[in-house]
């Protein structure tokens, strides 16, 4: 699994731009949970699909970016979370147990 980091709004909104050329998938995670720690071990056991790019948020480093995402996105702030985004808009989200590759790989095999 290659992560890009997700830092700044900056790289938000160039995230939104790329979804329009490739679907982008942001993963919130918690350091502080232990359920966001499985999760992030899970995913990265899996074969990730090759049309989808993979950002990584530390949402307590960057709780700002994580604000704006759940603004910007019309979702509730969880942790763990992935929201896969096409074409600047948020086409599917997932939180806590719920997320894995499977689902993610399905949903990008549909756009």
């Amino acid at each position: 699994m290659n992560w890009i980091a997700l830092t700044t709004l900056a790289q938000l909104a160039d995230i939104k731009e790329q979804s329009k050329k490739k679907a982008q998938l942001i993963f919130k995670h918690s350091t502080r949970c232990s359920i966001s720690g499985v999760v992030k071990n899970r995913l990265e056991r899996s074969n990730p699909p090759g049309n989808v790019d993979f950002h990584f948020l530390d949402l307590i480093s960057n709780r700002s970016v994580s604000n704006k995402i759940a603004e910007d996105f019309s979702v509730f702030h969880e942790s763990p979370q992935v929201l896969l985004i096409k074409n600047g808009e948020c086409i599917y989200d997932e939180n806590h147990s719920g997320i894995n590759m499977d689902d993610i790989e399905e949903q990008a095999a549909g756009i």
